[in-house]
């Protein structure tokens, strides 16, 4: 049987139809997913002496012994995935792990995060940089009446810029960290109550700083100070 042209023409625009819709279906399938989030991929190791240098000096309340240096991924604010550095007592490992995988499950950004050998220990450098770290053994920033939670490496500070820390005076830490103490809800790299970063902490029984009296977003413990 021989098709007429107007049954032809439709018969034509079907199948290009059908093979647009196909095109359009396959292309959706292998474009839309999104790529999958990389592992924390951490190792650990002792920790070599330069990592060390202007953040370990004779008489500091852990021995270097017992410390170590973890390297793992984390989220950048640029949407890519960095390697990062912390050291931290052997003991804070475990807790650490966990809620930095949390973090990079949840695709939280981070800016850096660099052992503090590479500030030379300068706790406000590392601060206006936005660094993430733990162990320093140094007095309590704006408070030097204290030796540190951060000199036995079982605290860590992340994004002091969006998480600033106020002090028994007043003052902001860092203080280009200033207009980051109005907590907006969607800002980037803050850590609000509820959140998958302090849920993870809540998790390894970590308190945060923000909850103090003076207010330090930024600081996390094993022990509350």
């Amino acid at each position: 049987m021989r098709r007429t042209p107007v049954a032809a023409a439709v018969a034509a625009a079907l199948c290009a139809a059908a093979l647009s819709c196909a095109a359009q279906t396959d292309e959706t399938r292998f474009r839309d997913p999104p790529p999958p989030t990389p592992g924390l991929s951490a190792r650990v190791t002792s920790v070599p002496a330069e990592k060390l240098t202007g953040t370990y000096r004779p008489g500091c309340p852990v021995v270097p012994e017992r410390l170590r240096l973890i390297r793992m991924n984390h989220w950048g604010f640029d949407g890519t995935v960095h390697r990062g550095e912390l050291v931290v007592h052997e003991d804070a490992v475990g807790p650490l792990l966990h809620v930095f995988e949390r973090a990079l499950e949840a695709r939280f950004p981070i800016r850096r995060m660099r052992v503090m050998a590479a500030y030379d220990g300068d706790d406000a450098r590392a601060m206006a940089d936005d660094n993430t770290s733990a162990f320093n053994c140094r007095r309590v920033t704006g408070d030097p009446r204290w030796v540190s939670r951060h000199a036995w490496g079982d605290a860590v500070d992340i994004n002091p810029v969006e998480n600033p820390y106020v002090d028994v005076r007043g003052t902001v830490h860092p203080p280009n960290g200033r207009t980051h103490l109005t907590r907006a809800d969607d800002g980037a790299g803050q850590i609000h109550p509820g959140d998958a970063v302090l849920r993870a902490f809540r998790e390894v029984g970590w308190y945060w700083g923000g909850r103090w009296a003076n207010r330090d977003y930024q600081h996390f413990s094993a022990t509350g100070h």
